[in-house]
């Protein structure tokens, strides 16, 4: 495989196989993206990306990260990212949306406000989790959902596919990653329960493997529907077993059977303060074995900087994308300077031809 062959699924083919992680921008109004949002994505989508993947958007006002996230709840979100769906595409790139809710990590401040949860009196909001735990300490204590509760999230899920295909976006990334809600039922770290929801990895696995379902049966057949989780959670050797790389190979096969096109891995989140051996490309082998054992595409995203870095990886048959984040925050256009790099041919706007 070569980085900038195209990546075709089910209906969808990608120009090259570098894709835009979803990033937050901690910058829209009661949901709705904006300006910055347009120029951000759009910026991404003429810097060369084969897909260009919006951040993690709330599908409820209690499932935002913070009270700046991005939202596909109502239609004043749909009518905003209608605009911005139809640059990306206008400039050769994917439109995607990544679905989210952060249970228990919600009502969160943005970065550059502070740490930890929102006050109440700042417009915090109760949040929820599988079981009533808090992310840490001096964290909301979030309350355990009850059935009625997880079909609710389920019906938000369905319903903000349903927007986002009306947004004008054609691939949709389910979040099940980094401590928030869908990772929080994954887990048993943060997951006591003794429902059906809980217990065994089977039990643990089923409200994203419900929330596939749901997804899949509104998001069209010809349109792919990719998953991100975390494969590990960092847990201490020497403390309770946590989600893993064992228990994600079984999750991506289930997946997979449910209409998941691929598996987006990433990892840690669920648990604060705990030691990750970072690095170059520190998650690819989380990548690779899956994509060997569980027989899915995968992505592989963080500390990946490099032109070559990034090719060897689609090279060595390690995953099937590349996933760039803050690199491509640096520089928007980094698959152009990665095919100059490569010696790849890569279209460029007619408007900066002139530049190449």
């Amino acid at each position: 495989m070569n980085l900038f062959e195209p990546l075709t699924q089910r209906s969808l083919r990608l120009r090259n196989r570098l894709i835009v992680s979803p990033m937050c921008e901690y910058s829209a109004v009661d949901g709705v993206p904006n300006d910055w949002h347009l120029v951000h994505l759009g910026s991404r989508a003429v810097g060369g990306a084969g897909a260009v993947i919006a951040e993690a958007t709330a599908v409820s006002a209690q499932g935002r990260i913070s009270p700046q996230d991005t939202g596909l709840w109502n239609q004043a979100q749909v009518d905003a990212w209608r605009p911005i769906t139809r640059f990306i595409k206008a400039h050769g790139a994917v439109a995607g949306i990544q679905l989210a809710h952060a249970g228990r990590k919600a009502s969160t401040l943005r970065p550059w406000d502070g740490q930890g949860p929102v006050p109440a009196g700042q417009g915090g909001w109760p949040t929820v989790a599988p079981s009533a735990l808090p992310f840490d300490a001096g964290w909301n204590v979030p309350q355990a959902l009850d059935e009625s509760g997880i079909e609710a999230v389920i019906a938000d899920f369905r319903a903000a596919a349903r927007r986002a295909l009306d947004a004008g976006f054609d691939l949709i990334e389910l979040h099940a990653a980094h401590g928030y809600l869908l990772h929080q039922f994954l887990s048993p770290l943060s997951n006591r329960r003794d429902d059906r929801y809980g217990g065994s990895v089977e039990h643990r696995s089923r409200l994203t493997l419900e929330v596939i379902a749901a997804v899949r049966e509104v998001w069209p057949a010809e349109l792919p529907l990719w998953l991100r989780i975390s494969a590990t959670d960092w847990a201490p050797a020497d403390g309770p077993r946590g989600w893993d790389i064992e228990q994600s190979v079984q999750l991506a096969q289930q997946a997979k059977s449910l209409g998941v096109d691929l598996i987006d891995v990433s990892s840690g989140g669920l648990l604060p303060h705990v030691r990750i051996p970072l690095g170059p490309g520190y998650q690819v082998p989380f990548a690779a074995q899956i994509r060997r054992e569980a027989g899915i595409a995968t992505g592989a995203v963080g500390l990946i900087t490099e032109a070559g870095q990034a090719a060897a990886i689609v090279a060595n048959e390690e995953a099937d994308v590349v996933l760039i984040a803050r690199e491509s925050l640096r520089d928007p256009y980094f698959p152009r300077r990665a095919a100059s790099e490569l010696g790849e041919k890569i279209d460029a706007p007619a408007q900066y031809q002139r530049a190449w």
